[in-house]
């Protein structure tokens, strides 16, 4: 059973090469996941893992990804965190090659796929055998013993609580399946399954969280580049920019840059079928 079949969220990404090391989804029929809590003194997701201090190329690289803001959001998130142990692990170069300016799009891409919309637990976690990210490829979920996996990592240090989510340690960095780079249709993919989550959280009474899911969606489609056509881009773009109103008013600005690049994949999507017959 996966993730995807046991919670209520849900979320779809980028599609990546074995370059992009990792880019976090949850679930559809179970019990539904409870609205993160926010103590006023809680330190975010960055904010832990900074204290934590075996954290520093994954805060380098959300930094040079400029994720931080989001992760700094209200969420909720599940992160699965590689520590610097775990980056050491890579082969010799690949760090260094992804923080490159150049690279900031495959980084993206990379870094949610260790991200998971919601707040899911070790306990959680073992009830289910696959958890869908938020670059849109499934993460892997088995246990041995006491051992929880996560692909081929191993959960070190389980549940750190933060305001916006939890943390969990791994000691490798994820990797995704090799795939083509730039799809329309993993494109298309990812919007419909960000407004499938993010409709029940508003209808819900949780605009904050839906806001957090239509923001991470939105930079996952930029960062697919030409795979989107422009006119999308400069929605979601423009989208993405305008922060004011309530977090009711975002959710709207943030759904119509969605809808806009559904539009525009749509009809991409029916111009390559003509033009293939």
């Amino acid at each position: 059973m996966s993730i995807s079949t046991r919670f209520s969220l849900r979320f779809p990404a980028p599609r990546a090469t074995l370059t992009m090391l990792a880019v976090a989804g949850v679930l559809l029929t179970a019990p539904t996941l409870l609205p993160a809590q926010h103590p006023t003194r809680m330190p975010s997701i960055p904010q832990v893992a900074k204290t934590a201090g075996q954290f520093t190329t994954l805060l380098a690289a959300v930094d040079a990804a400029g994720l931080t803001e989001t992760l700094l959001g209200r969420g909720p998130f599940t992160l699965f965190a590689p520590t610097d142990d775990a980056f050491g692990k890579l082969p010799a170069g690949t760090v260094q090659d992804l923080l490159r300016p150049e690279n900031r799009e495959k980084l993206r891409t990379i870094l949610t796929y260790h991200v998971i919309a919601g707040r899911v637990t070790a306990a959680q976690a073992r009830t289910v055998n696959m958890a869908k990210t938020v670059a849109g490829q499934s993460l892997r979920i088995s246990t041995s013993g006491d051992q929880l996996r996560i692909n081929d990592a191993v959960v070190r240090i389980a549940d750190i609580p933060a305001s916006n989510g939890l943390i969990h340690v791994i000691d490798r960095v994820l990797l995704p399946a090799d795939r083509a780079v730039g799809s329309g249709d993993g494109a298309l993919d990812l919007v419909e399954f960000a407004i499938q989550r993010g409709v029940p959280l508003f209808n819900n009474g949780q605009p904050e969280s839906t806001v957090a899911i239509y923001e991470v969606a939105s930079k996952a489609l930029l960062a697919l580049g030409r795979a989107v056509p422009e006119d999308a881009r400069r929605a979601l773009r423009a989208a993405l920019a305008n922060t004011g109103g309530s977090t009711r008013d975002r959710a709207f600005i943030l759904r119509a840059g969605l809808d806009e690049t559904r539009r525009a994949l749509t009809t991409q999507q029916q111009m390559q079928l003509g033009t293939s017959h």
